[in-house]
């Protein structure tokens, strides 16, 4: 399943990162929301943050609830209301300065991040929506927005953000890497995910995910009987 992005070239402590200092969050809360996160990302699947730094091996981040089952620390994850408020928490002082500067990218990006590590996609879509007005070229941040729209069940609006952000750069490892994953598992089209993924290869030979992506790459294979060592034909434009 497809992760998040947001501008710079692999985000990580993201360019469009805003100072959290005056961030009005307890510990405990943040340390909460940390951990579901990361929980959810290791159930949920492996899309990435077009702007995180691919060290390692793909981060996955928010994305599908965890299973219900009898026991265990994850059912004492927070509700979707909790995860909101917290996500309001956040995202406040960000809010509150926004009211004397609305037009600024990386306040609204941040928000964007708030309100998307929360799984609140819609608000964060529409953090993104606003900064990408302003900075339409971004496409770190046209990746979280896509991967967004994924997590709400829109695959065809997710691949034209993707698409789109790959336009500005058409190299951009992260980007190929979730517009394979969208097509692969939300269109069924093996041929894409794979050309997407070889690409990627191709054009980023050190990125740090590669293991990954050829593991991808061999089992999209296998599921359609495309013969091993056997190149993707790209889709016709």
């Amino acid at each position: 399943m497809p992760t998040k992005s947001t501008s710079g070239e692999e985000k990580g402590m993201s360019e469009n990162k805003v100072d959290a200092s005056h961030t009005i969050w307890t510990d405990a809360q943040a340390y909460t929301l940390a951990v579901i996160c990361l929980l959810l990302g290791v159930v949920g699947g492996w899309l990435i943050r077009g702007s995180q730094p691919p060290a390692g091996s793909p981060v996955a981040t928010a994305s599908a609830p965890v299973p219900n089952g009898t026991g265990g620390a994850m059912n004492n994850q927070p509700s979707a209301e909790q995860l909101r408020q917290m996500a309001d928490a956040q995202a406040a002082p960000l809010i509150e300065k926004l009211k004397s500067d609305p037009k600024n990218p990386d306040l609204l990006v941040s928000t964007g991040n708030s309100y998307y590590d929360a799984q609140q996609y819609p608000v964060a879509v529409d953090y993104y929506g606003r900064a990408l007005e302003i900075k339409p070229s971004d496409a770190s941040v046209r990746t979280d927005m896509a991967t967004a729209y994924w997590y709400m069940g829109d695959a065809d609006r997710a691949i034209a953000e993707f698409n789109k952000a790959l336009s500005y750069e058409p190299n951009k490892a992260n980007t190929l890497f979730n517009l394979g994953l969208v097509k692969w598992r939300g269109k069924m089209d093996v041929n894409g995910a794979v050309a997407d993924w070889e690409k990627l290869l191709a054009t980023n030979p050190n990125y740090a995910g590669k293991d990954k992506v050829e593991q991808l790459i061999a089992e999209a294979k296998k599921h359609a009987g495309i013969k091993p060592g056997t190149k993707a034909q790209p889709l016709a434009r």
